[in-house]
């Protein structure tokens, strides 16, 4: 697939290429002085961040779907301006399979590159398309994430917004996340049926299917990888709810997932969702902000 003339001035030599992805669809390549980095048009989806020579710090599932009007599988979903199902519409908002617009790229002295992404008007979505959103990726030593939304609109409006993040980790059961002891949580598992609990563990451990919202809960989370003696933190502003979630092989999910796959990712999430939607005033501007670091021990 040839890149548009519309789409090719973004270009910046040696830091951001656009090319044909799987599927044929439009990505772009993202190189700094200290890591790559990888986002679709399609869901505004960031697919791949690592440090130079290191795995990845983002999980892609091998069966994914790469084509439109699908969600891709791994990466960052953007989950808007919905999170989870809703009866007779596309699960977690229609965000992550629509195609976004390409803003602006930019590459600072440093090799620091930053692109912007905006949500176009979805047809048949009046109310929606009054939330005018847009996804600014930063690529260094750090990946940061920033979801803008303002409200263009006479009136108030609602929504949940989630950068549901699947992480690569060596094996999970070598894997801790510290900084949810004591945190009010919801456990949608299967048997959890969202019963309302207490997060006991100073350091979670993922065992079983594990579906886990914690409401109110605007700390950072470090996920501890004993396989890749690293620690990947997830720093967060404009997020009230944390989502742990890991499928394992018991949860039915669709074929772009293999179930042998759990043992590669874990998901942490950061947004606001169920009791911690978001109630935009007119004119006013929400921001959801996510930074990935990582240190190796």
């Amino acid at each position: 697939m040839k890149i548009s003339a519309s789409l090719s001035h973004y270009e910046i030599p040696g830091r951001v290429a656009l090319l044909a992805g799987n599927g044929g669809l439009t990505k772009l390549a993202i190189t700094t002085p200290a890591s790559t980095a990888e986002i679709y048009l399609l869901g505004a989806h960031v697919t791949g961040f690592q440090h130079h020579g290191e795995p990845p710090l983002l999980f892609m599932s091998h069966r994914s779907w790469f084509a439109a009007g699908k969600p891709i599988r791994g990466g960052v979903p953007i989950c808007y301006p919905w999170f989870g199902p809703r009866e007779g519409d596309v699960a977690h908002g229609f965000a992550r399979i629509a195609e976004w617009e390409l803003v602006k790229t930019a590459a600072a002295p440093d090799g620091t590159v930053t692109v912007t992404l905006r949500l176009p008007e979805i047809p048949g979505r009046t109310t929606e398309n009054q939330l005018r959103t847009e996804f600014t990726v930063t690529v260094a030593a750090t990946l940061t994430m920033e979801l803008a939304t303002t409200n263009a609109a006479a009136a108030p409006l609602e929504f949940e917004n989630c950068l549901h993040t699947y992480f690569q980790v060596g094996a999970i059961g070598s894997v801790s996340l510290i900084g949810l002891q004591n945190a009010p949580l919801l456990d949608h598992a299967a048997g959890g049926n969202g019963a309302r609990k207490v997060e006991s563990d100073p350091a979670l451990r993922i065992t079983r299917e594990t579906n886990r919202i914690y409401p109110d809960a605007v700390g950072p989370v470090e996920i501890r990888d004993e396989k890749f003696r690293r620690i990947i933190r997830v720093d967060k502003s404009g997020s009230a709810s944390t989502v742990v979630w890991n499928p394992w092989t018991t949860q039915k999910l669709p074929d772009d997932f293999d179930p042998a796959e759990h043992a590669q990712m874990v998901c942490v999430e950061s947004g606001n969702v169920k009791q911690n939607r978001v109630a935009l005033a007119p004119g006013a501007t929400a921001r959801l902000r996510v930074e990935l670091s990582r240190r190796t021990f």
